[in-house]
């Protein structure tokens, strides 16, 4: 453990429907329930930021907004649960023409998310919030964040509106218009895997420079950052179609994919020789599947992969250890920070609750910086 306090920070990525993620988290959380004793223990209790992009955002927004009880709105493999059961609603294009699709789907995946997600805003998560769209009225990534939500008016919005922004493929859906609770801000989004497929960076950036809610952090080496890149990039395509022509959505997909990589690398390098410990990486490494196959099943059978580690200035080399093994062993290191978190006389982290004077968060908001 490091030597003041560990900050837990959980990570992931936009990608075709996040099932990987939802699996792994819904493993993690079973294994933090045996090792803490808690049978109640849930994702968000384990974590000081979530950072998600795509439908990142969206398995973040379920399992760190409050929910009536105190406790989040979903627990892990209720969120796993409901992407299996919603995700040709939320990230398969309709087969009808282009006008169906923008006007007719994405209609029914707002309403999906209002459903589920109801009048919740980002001043109701349980912990700091980032989940990045496109704002294409600015032309400039945009960051939906709980600080700048509690500090600043025009930045609070409800979870369905931050769900819907962060999921709008521009090739299927179409970009989703929407207004901040109060109406002062209006954004015009399309997917967040466009603005940062992989938040990492973001979200330590946000943690480094936030000193008024995280007071004890002093650099990467008082993190713990798990992230859960791709999963799917092959679903669906069979060996024998490998050289069919790309779509459009294909190559958002690749571009995405790649800029996840790098940030992957960049993020390793700067944790340097405590990187073994304090930054996991769960991805998996070259699964094609038919059609048919039970995506629980493939999301299984990625688990079971041996987990890739970026090291420093030598790419990407094959561990001993699997994914899931990963998995288990962050969750030891999780336990025992909250362990520690029960005999420590300072608050490690100071989350504001009210929204009183100027903006102190380094959660920034990229489309404020480039009007300015």
């Amino acid at each position: 453990m490091a030597a003041v306090s560990d900050f837990p920070m959980l990570n992931i990525d936009s990608n075709c429907d996040s099932i990987l993620a939802a699996k792994s988290l819904a493993r993690l959380e079973a294994c933090l329930r045996r090792k803490s004793g808690n049978p109640n223990a849930c994702i968000a209790d384990f974590f000081d930021v979530v950072a998600g992009s795509g439908a990142g955002g969206i398995l973040a927004a379920l399992l760190f907004t409050r929910g009536r009880g105190g406790g989040p709105v979903f627990t892990a493999d209720e969120a796993l649960r409901f992407l299996v059961k919603n995700r040709r609603k939320i990230f398969r294009p309709s087969p009808a023409g282009i006008f169906r699709r923008v006007f007719g789907s994405g209609k029914k995946t707002v309403k999906l998310f209002r459903k589920t997600l109801g009048e919740y805003t980002l001043k109701d998560t349980l912990k700091s919030v980032l989940i990045p769209c496109y704002d294409l009225s600015s032309r400039a990534p945009f960051l939906f964040s709980r600080a700048d939500a509690v500090e600043m008016d025009g930045y609070d919005f409800k979870m369905s509106d931050v769900c819907a922004a962060t999921s709008a493929d521009p090739t299927s859906m179409g970009p989703v218009q929407m207004m901040s609770v109060d109406q002062r801000t209006k954004i015009v989004a399309v997917d967040g895997g466009i603005a940062m497929n992989n938040p990492t960076a973001a979200a330590i950036t946000h943690v480094l420079n936030n000193k008024q809610e995280f007071p004890l952090c002093n650099g990467v080496e008082d993190l713990l950052v798990m992230s859960l890149g791709n999963g799917e990039s092959s679903f669906g395509t069979s060996q024998n179609e490998t050289c069919s022509p790309v779509p459009a959505s294909g190559f958002l997909r690749i571009a995405g994919e790649g800029t996840s990589d790098l940030v992957d690398q960049a993020v390793s390098m700067a944790f340097g020789d405590c990187r073994l410990r304090n930054y996991v990486r769960i991805q998996a490494n070259g699964i094609v599947c038919e059609k048919k196959t039970d995506i629980l099943d493939v999301a299984d059978d990625m688990l079971a992969q041996k987990n890739v580690e970026s090291i420093l200035f030598q790419g990407k080399k094959m561990m001993q250890s699997s994914n899931l093994e990963k998995i288990a062993a962050f969750g030891g290191e999780l336990v025992k920070e909250q362990e520690r978190r029960k005999t420590s006389i300072l608050p490690t982290v100071a989350l504001k609750q009210m929204s009183p004077s100027p903006r102190t968060s380094s959660a920034t908001t990229f489309s404020t910086l480039s009007s300015n």
